[in-house]
């Protein structure tokens, strides 16, 4: 994530004022289009410098668990199906690694363990799928410290170990893009966090090289010299350093867990049209000419499962205005997924222009995204947003573009191979816990991720295409309704139940059971 975009302060204003103005982006956004059924809404949980969690660097592992609870809690009302949570900001890790240590954003102390002990990764991912949010680990490929004090690293830290793979630019220290041991310490990483933890997708962001430091070169003239690999010009030396490595991390995640996505959240400009005809109508930073990042490469080789693109200018902006860029993206990612990065954090930035002083500019981003036919969905960076509830912007999701349920879009690089319908489907009436449940049979299928509960009147058509109907997902093969069915026990309704599997495919079919 581009971290230029730093931690907003939060916005005090008075309980009329924000009623106000969630009531008035209601209107709004009133339904002028049809929410759609798959769409993905992704919210960045951001670790380095403890932006999103742990909150005011608490380092108290059940106070941590609380807050992570409170966010999945949030986000489960607001009917978000997934969250990147960075796990690896700065080459150590939120979670239990014989590779890398543990972060010093996570205990205050790189290498030390949380105590009382518990894995937060693994921790996350069962209160996630509790909820039905897909997990997507986010790791940082080259950083290793985003400062220059040594001080911060643990005594067995590979810097220490192996020097000859780190370079510093600037004030940060990375891992050198051109050395062969970066590559393979990478892939042990990636290996090791997909072999071991239920996860549902790999996502790194727009950190490759390093944003360019104005007369400053980065530091790999010598390395170029000594093994330019048949390349005569540096910078498509260096891309092929990127391409190498998104090659290996998609191999190793296909290799190990085939249905686990890996997806790549880059700077918004590919490239600008004044250096290349296919490039966007913008005058910016882009990935392919100052990060050696060539996405439209990643994406015509099939190497990345969807790309999520960092769209954090307003709609009307001069160097790389909103619309532009979504329309760009949205002609040439027609072969992955395509969701788009909201800047949320900055709604109320005192410093941002005008349009950001409330959350309108955000609801109109949404809006014209429904506009383009291959735009599936969002990235909302950051969760203190959302917390925070800033300007009234989770109100208005809630009340209106994520009012229904969605669910989270196949990847047309993956298998559609669709599985087995749920068999035996029973409304269970529990009178010595005063229950009522709906329970079908428990299924075998290894692929499985969870369920669908439809809700339809008793004369209404059963129609599961629209998102309306979709009452409830759970990943257990049951469901209680005691609440839902007292309030509504004079209405007469039917339910269907389908299944879907680790690759996002819905079964055909479906059972049912009236009440």
């Amino acid at each position: 994530m581009n971290y230029k975009a730093r931690k907003m302060s939060s916005i005090n204003t008075k309980h009329i004022k924000k009623y106000l103005l969630a009531a008035l982006l209601v209107m709004y956004a009133a339904f002028t289009w049809g929410q759609k059924k798959h769409e993905m809404r992704m919210v960045w949980i951001a670790t380095v410098s403890n932006i999103d969690w742990t909150p005011n660097r608490e380092f108290d592992p059940t106070k941590q668990q609380k807050a992570m609870v409170a966010m999945l809690d949030t986000f489960s009302k607001l009917n978000i199906n997934a969250i990147a949570l960075q796990i690896r900001p700065t080459a150590d890790a939120f979670y239990q690694s014989n590779i890398e240590p543990w972060s010093h954003f996570l205990t205050g102390e790189q290498g030390k363990a949380p105590s009382p002990y518990y894995d937060p990764l693994e921790f996350t991912i069962n209160e996630a799928h509790k909820r039905n949010i897909d997990v997507h680990v986010w790791i940082n490929p080259y950083r290793l410290l985003n400062s220059d004090n040594l001080d911060i690293l643990h005594k067995n830290n590979i810097f220490f170990k192996k020097p000859e793979m780190f370079l510093k630019y600037g004030s940060q220290y990375f891992f050198n893009p051109s050395h062969p041991e970066t590559l393979k310490h990478l892939q042990n990483v990636v290996a090791d966090i997909v072999s071991r933890y239920d996860i549902d997708a790999v996502h790194i962001d727009d950190y490759f090289y390093p944003y360019p430091i104005k007369g400053r070169e980065f530091p790999d003239e010598e390395d170029f010299r000594a093994n330019p690999r048949g390349f005569h010009n540096k910078n498509d030396w260096r891309r092929d350093n990127v391409n190498r490595a998104i090659d290996m991390i998609s191999s190793t995640i296909k290799r190990i867990k085939p249905y686990v996505e890996f997806g790549v959240s880059p700077f918004g400009v590919w490239r600008n049209k004044n250096r290349d005809p296919r490039g966007s109508d913008t005058k910016a930073l882009s990935n392919y000419d100052d990060l050696y990042a060539d996405i439209l490469k990643w994406i015509d080789e099939g190497k990345i499962d969807y790309v999520i693109p960092q769209l954090y200018w307003e709609i009307g902006h001069r160097s790389a205005e909103y619309n532009t860029l979504a329309e760009w993206w949205n002609a040439n990612s027609d072969k992955t997924n395509l969701y788009i990065g909201l800047f949320a954090s900055n709604i109320g930035n005192k410093s941002a222009s005008r349009v950001w002083q409330t959350s309108d500019e955000l609801c109109r981003q949404i809006k014209l995204n429904y506009q383009y036919d291959n735009i599936k969905g969002v990235g909302l960076y950051s969760a203190v947003a959302l917390m925070q509830n800033r300007m009234g912007i989770a109100d208005s999701l809630r009340n209106n573009f994520f009012r229904h349920k969605a669910l989270v879009p196949h990847s047309p690089k993956m298998s559609n191979k669709l599985p087995v319908e749920p068999k035996n489907l029973k409304m269970i009436f529990d009178y010595n816990r005063q229950k009522i449940y709906l329970q079908w049979e428990k299924s075998s299928e290894k692929d499985l991720k969870y369920y669908i509960i439809y809700r339809f009147g008793k004369n209404e058509p059963i129609d599961t295409d629209n998102p309306k109907n979709i009452f409830a997902t759970t990943r257990n093969n049951y469901l209680d309704i005691t609440q839902f069915i007292l309030n509504n026990y004079s209405k007469k309704m039917i339910f269907a139940v389908s299944s879907v599997n680790r690759y996002n495919v819905e079964s055909e079919k479906y059972i049912t059971v009236e009440y």
